[in-house]
This record gives C-alpha cells, sequence and structure tokens, in this order.
C-alpha cells in the first residue's frame, strides 16, 4: 500500500530489512513469507530467496532511508510485518527499537505504529478469508 512511494533503492533495502526482521526470531513462518511476497508485488521486485542475516548490515540498511516519509513507511510497514504471526516477542521489539534509535520517532509515535500494523494485519487475515473460494 505504501511501499510503491518509496524510491528503487530504498525498496531493496526494505526488502533486506523486512527479511531480517522475519528471521530475527528464529521463526520465518508461512504468514511472515506470504507477507514479504505482497511486498515484492507491490514494489515490482523480485524476492531474495538467498537472504543471509550474517551479511546483513542494519547500519548500513538503514541509512539508505533519507527522508522522514521513507523511514514512516519503512516502520509502519514492518509493524505489519510484526503483527502477522500474532507475536511481537522481545528480539523483534529489540530491532524495532534499533531502527527507531536510527529514525528517531516517538515512543508515542512508535505504539500508534504498531497499533496500526496491528490492525492492518488482521485485516489482512479477514480478507483473505472473504475471498477464499467455497
Amino acid at each position: 500500500m505504501l511501499l510503491m512511494k518509496l524510491q528503487p533503492k530504498e525498496k531493496f533495502s526494505f526488502l533486506q530489512l523486512a527479511h531480517y526482521l522475519a528471521r530475527i526470531d528464529n521463526e520465518y513462518g508461512e504468514k511472515e513469507q506470504e507477507i514479504i511476497l505482497e511486498y515484492c508485488a507491490e514494489m515490482g521486485i523480485d524476492n531474495d530467496d538467498a537472504f543471509e542475516n550474517k551479511e546483513f548490515s542494519l547500519e548500513d540498511t538503514l541509512r539508505d532511508f533519507k527522508s522522514k516519509k521513507s523511514k514512516k513507511i519503512v516502520i509502519l510497514e514492518l509493524m505489519i510485518l510484526i503483527h502477522a504471526d500474532d507475536k511481537f516477542d522481545l528480539k523483534e521489539r529489540t530491532l524495532i527499537n534499533q531502527i527507531n534509535d536510527a529514525f528517531n520517532f516517538s515512543n508515542k509515535d512508535m505504539e500508534f505504529y504498531s497499533q496500526w500494523g496491528k490492525a492492518v494485519a488482521a485485516l489482512y487475515q479477514q480478507g483473505k478469508l472473504f475471498i477464499i473460494d467455497k
């Protein structure tokens, strides 16, 4: 929904960031995979199936997002991914806090972004139920 507004380099950096987040809790599940594929479709880019956590640099990736608008898009979309599996574990919280250390949003804003992501993830699941062939 919002990812198409990112610059081309930001889209690839976002995909790397999403893969990193999805794997940080050592549970890269079906719902997370599905969301990442949706991200790729929205951005018009191919999925990076060969993603390796060891080769990923959070600091370098976060530097690719220059504008406040891009940073907000990243946080909002990552919140959807976080809440897709109905879990927001300590490793995910720690990573989001690290991202926010670089992006510098208020705690209040981050709470709103998290609530929005949770709501969107739930609505996405409901929408899937509506379109199931019966």
